[in-house]
């Protein structure tokens, strides 16, 4: 009778485990989905500084464009570099306290930015800041995948949705209070690091199971590393054009993100709190245009999200040199929106070209698409002292027509799979 009873129990137990582990594959948890967002919000805000900071910084210091350039590129590089290597080490150790450590980063190169009285100093500091974005998106993103149910683009979407937003209200918290009162008032923005970190924590207690049987079932799987209807040559070659439609994308994007408010100042005389406003408008149409990307992408397929993001651009890109104000800043408003629907697309898809590699896969695309606005704002930052800041504008439009190449990338079905 107690052997029978001892043999009942083992299997409720068994029972609840493959329930578990069956809601973990099906279920979307939209609260940690929430507070992964939430908490990607408050770090692409904090992040956001830094190109909201450039005009005090290169009056305060007598920059030239290179050194903004070189600014941006030490902070960009170094929230890129280190993402692959990070996606790669937590896919066979999981990290998911990692997040809070990756935060406190941002934290203490938040407090260093806002009274660094030299160009080395700001170089320092903005380097710990892209650190901590280097630890935070790749298990982030894992962590979105594996509560997303099944719903990759949507999971995604509401992660990346947040990072945007954050990335939007930077600048205006920007105008509102550093411009107004000086950049040591960043220093205050420690605080939302601090709640980041708390939200982390919490995150990272849910994850820690969820992520070991994750590897568990990556384990089980481990023969299936990528899409099993395609070829290795194929899933490469598909990943490399990944690559170069997020060089078109972003090479644009940082176009705005670090000289958009000189374009505007320069061209309209408009001042710097103005700027800052248009800044504004466009980073928020980036955030509603990065929600939508990924969950039409799980209803129509990602290939055509990714199509029509990038090369569907083009006409606004080569319009807006010639514009008014008005138009300059509705044209922003339009790109902003359909540039930024393309990047859920194109990170789930190359996360189901190979399903078991999420946290590299997810480092890579991060941390590629971070390096690429890094070069870019160097470049053009060279490109703008050589020739004008409405020159870069003018050869930055064309480059949405690399969207052409799509149409070489294969149809995967519609629920990715």
């Amino acid at each position: 009778m107690r052997l029978a009873q001892t043999l009942q129990t083992r299997m409720k137990t068994a029972s609840r485990k493959k329930k578990t582990s069956k809601q973990l594959r099906t279920s979307t948890v939209y609260t940690i989905l929430v507070g992964i967002s939430f908490s990607h919000m408050l770090n692409d805000m904090i992040q956001s500084l830094i190109p909201s900071l450039y005009p005090l910084l290169k009056n305060s210091f007598e920059l030239s464009f290179v050194q903004i350039g070189l600014i941006q590129l030490t902070f960009q590089m170094t929230a890129s570099m280190l993402q692959p290597f990070v996606g790669f080490y937590t896919d066979k150790e999981p990290q998911p306290f990692s997040l809070t450590i990756g935060m406190t980063f941002t934290l203490i190169g938040l407090m260093y930015v806002s009274f660094a009285n030299s160009f080395t100093a700001i170089l320092i500091s903005v380097a710990l800041i892209g650190t901590g974005s280097s630890v935070f998106h790749p298990e982030s993103s894992k962590i979105a995948y594996l509560a997303s149910g099944g719903k990759r683009g949507l999971a995604q979407s509401i992660f990346q949705v947040g990072g945007n937003a954050g990335t939007a209200i930077g600048p205006l918290l920007t105008a509102l209070i550093i411009v107004r009162y000086g950049r040591s008032h960043a220093v205050y923005f420690g605080i939302l690091a601090l709640i980041a970190i708390l939200i982390l924590f919490y995150v990272g207690k849910w994850a820690k199971s969820h992520l070991t049987e994750m590897k568990k079932h990556k384990g089980r799987s481990a023969a299936i590393e990528h899409h099993p209807y395609l070829t290795k040559r194929k899933i490469y070659i598909s990943v490399a054009i990944l690559l170069l439609l997020i060089f078109s994308k972003f090479f644009y994007l940082t176009s705005i993100s670090s000289y958009y408010t000189f374009f505007l100042i320069d061209k309209f005389q408009v001042s710097i709190k103005q700027s800052q406003l248009f800044l504004f408008a466009f980073l928020a149409s980036s955030a509603l245009g990065t929600y939508f990307g990924g969950p039409l992408g799980d209803k129509f397929g990602r290939k055509y999200v990714i199509w029509f993001s990038i090369l569907g651009v083009a006409p606004f890109t080569l319009l807006m040199p010639y514009m008014s104000l008005f138009w300059t800043a509705v044209l922003s408003v339009i790109i902003g929106f359909i540039l930024s629907s393309a990047f859920p697309a194109i990170l789930v898809y190359a996360q189901e070209l190979m399903p078991v590699k999420i946290g590299m896969i997810s480092g890579l695309f991060f941390g590629f698409a971070f390096g690429m606005g890094g070069l870019g704002s160097a470049l053009l930052g060279m490109l703008a002292d050589a020739t004008s800041i409405y020159y870069v504008y003018h050869v930055c439009a064309f480059l949405p027509l690399i969207g052409l190449i799509t149409w070489l990338l294969p149809d995967l079905n519609k629920s990715g799979l």
